[in-house]
């Protein structure tokens, strides 16, 4: 015999040997697992519903906070043009004097209507008032083109209506009549 044949001869059991049994695993109690399962589940169920409803009462918090955040949002700016308000009502009561005076009454609406810019300003209302620069069709609302000798083609010559942005969002374009440059002289 060879050495491979050797090594395959030990290898293989003997016919006689006695087969070692093997180690008993006792079945798991059946009932224990399925109340064990049970549980788990009745735990998972009751962590579900708790999530769900924490999901549901922040969902109507948050709704009801952005309804609160619509309603109130313009408070903070109608607070501050409450004295401009009541500057108006003093102007007119003004005009309602027997010995009203109107270049005093015109200085008092100037002053109230500065105040009025102030207070949009700071709440960040710009002004557009382009007089005189380039037309921007952003920012302008062309109505109508005239001839100037004074003002370049295609720059505003006449702010007809003011706009306005807030925060840097367009509002309202200013309305404007562009110039066409000088006037051109017609052919005979």
């Amino acid at each position: 015999m060879t050495e491979s044949a050797d090594t395959t001869a030990e290898n293989q059991p003997d016919s006689d040997a006695p087969v070692p049994e093997a180690t008993a695993i006792p079945a798991p109690d059946q009932s224990a697992l399925v109340t064990a399962a049970k549980k788990e589940a009745a735990d998972n169920l009751d962590r579900y519903l708790r999530v769900a409803a924490d999901l549901e009462n922040f969902r109507r918090r948050t709704v009801k906070e952005k309804e609160e955040l619509r309603l109130f949002a313009s408070s903070r700016l109608l607070e501050d043009l409450l004295p401009a308000l009541d500057n108006l009502a003093l102007g007119l009561a003004a005009t309602k004097a027997p010995n009203a005076d109107l270049k005093s009454l015109a200085g008092g609406v100037e002053m109230v209507l500065g105040q009025l810019k102030t207070t949009l300003a700071n709440h960040g209302l710009k002004e557009i008032n382009p007089a005189g620069l380039a037309f921007d069709p952003h920012q302008h609302e062309s109505i109508s083109h005239q001839p100037s000798a004074t003002v370049k083609e295609e720059h505003v010559l006449t702010v007809v209506r003011t706009g306005y942005s807030l925060n840097g969002r367009l509002l309202r374009p200013a309305s404007v009549i562009v110039s066409s440059g000088p006037a051109k002289e017609g052919k005979s």
